[in-house]
């Protein structure tokens, strides 16, 4: 098992990290327990969670998937663990998260309160990374850091990191952290896959250069990169087929986003790229996904058990020139196709 440091953190993670978004909701707790021992006993030791799980976001279920990933815990050793989980990003953005009645913000009091919640759920005392789940606008980025910083020497929380973030709000945060002497961003959770290389344009530099971990979620595109929407009829019980036709129109946008007819095409591509180098399509998307070296662990999702076996395959898979140059040849054949 192939092991990787989170920037310059002493976590030291497994290179692929399991995902529990849909526990409580699409997943029952007792598939969650099974997937998630299966994980374990590959070998997995990072595990990513949110407040605000299970997903599409929903009041009656928020905060359900870390209750579950708290009670499996249980059953295993805590230091065998490394834990990720996510403080709910502000309210004043692009979504109005269904918790603390939908007046989040990155400000000390909603931090606090989402930690203390999150500590109580997971039915531990303290949490590996920490992260911000989106960033806010309106708080200065100033407040957050000393907020986090506070979590740090607290020891509720081992190290902090961001997610859906840009380029110039992780330059700005670390830029705060180095000149106000506070805690700072270790890794970034962006969305990053073949389907969606946008990472490469800025981020990349940023990472590199500052020694900030990506951890990359949706490899394989929500279930795209499978290539079961590239069949004559879609699946019934697949993740987009919920979306598009959820009454939250939200939900229906970002469903558009994965599933549409630039990214069916260039799945279509990948597809024989696979075939051709013999690889099962799911763990092609995977493996590429690790492959670079700013990427400390790739974040996997199962909704059924069975859906693990071809992403934990990649975990020793190591791509050569070739499959590299026939993949960017799809990529600047189809150009973003995810936006």
């Amino acid at each position: 098992m192939e092991y990787r440091y989170i920037g310059k953190s002493g976590l030291r993670v497994t290179t692929i990290c399991l995902g529990t978004m849909t526990f409580g909701s699409s997943t029952t707790k007792e598939e969650a327990f099974i997937i998630m021992d299966k994980a374990y006993d590959f070998g997995i030791n990072f595990f990513d969670t949110a407040e605000l799980y299970p997903v599409p976001p929903d009041s009656k279920y928020a905060g359900v998937t870390e209750e579950i990933v708290g009670e499996w815990m249980k059953t295993k050793p805590r230091d065998s663990i490394i834990l990720a989980t996510k403080v709910a990003g502000a309210a004043s953005g692009w979504f109005v998260p269904p918790i603390r009645h939908g007046l989040t913000a990155m400000d000390r009091f909603h931090i606090k309160r989402a930690v203390e919640g999150s500590l109580k759920r997971l039915k531990t005392d303290y949490i590996d990374l920490y992260q911000m789940h989106w960033p806010d606008t309106i708080v200065p980025i100033e407040e957050t850091m000393r907020a986090f910083d506070d979590l740090v020497r607290e020891g509720k929380v081992r190290y902090i990191g961001t997610s859906n973030d840009t380029a110039y709000g992780l330059t700005k945060s670390l830029m705060v952290s180095k000149y106000e002497g506070l805690v700072r961003f270790e890794s970034i959770q962006n969305n990053f896959s073949i389907l969606n290389p946008r990472f490469f344009d800025e981020l990349e530099t940023v990472c590199r250069k500052e020694n900030v971990s990506l951890l990359p979620y949706s490899p394989i595109a929500g279930g795209i990169l499978s290539g079961k929407y590239n069949q004559k009829f879609i699946p019934e019980d697949a993740r987009f087929s919920n979306y598009i036709k959820h009454p939250n129109r939200r939900v229906r946008v970002h469903a558009k986003r994965f599933y549409n007819e630039k990214t069916l095409k260039a799945t279509e591509m990948f597809l024989e790229v696979a075939k051709k180098y013999d690889i099962n399509p799911v763990t092609l998307a995977v493996a590429y996904s690790k492959h670079f070296d700013f990427v400390a662990s790739t974040i996997i999702g199962a909704r059924k058990v069975e859906q693990l076996d071809e992403s934990l395959k990649a975990v020793d898979i190591k791509l050569n020139r070739d499959i590299l140059k026939d993949i960017k040849r799809v990529q600047e054949s189809i150009l973003y196709p995810m936006g």
